[in-house]
């Protein structure tokens, strides 16, 4: 297991156990362009996927990258599976 997909579990198995919660359960992505927003395999990584603007997510945790910007660990709204990072920016939270 890659030491990312050990911390994505980590950081997923944290929120399940009861530890200080960063979830936040109605989050949609309101990417400004338009276009799909990039999942990653860690904060600004390798993309692995995309997500269209007005999906409903969920905010599992987040981090910020090396260049100091934000970053949002997610996963499907109403599932209990980790998708992947997000530029946080392109996140809203209601």
């Amino acid at each position: 297991m890659t030491a990312t997909r050990l911390g994505i579990l980590t950081a997923l198995a944290s929120c399940l156990l009861g530890a200080p919660a960063f979830a936040q359960n109605r989050c949609a992505v309101t990417d400004p362009t338009g276009t799909p927003l990039n999942i990653r395999e860690t904060p600004n990584g390798e993309i692995i996927g995309r997500v269209s603007n007005g999906v409903g997510i969920r905010v599992i945790n987040t981090s910020s990258d090396e260049r100091g910007r934000a970053w949002a660990l997610i996963s499907p709204r109403g599932r209990n599976h980790v998708v992947g990072w997000v530029y946080r920016e392109f996140v809203s939270c209601y």
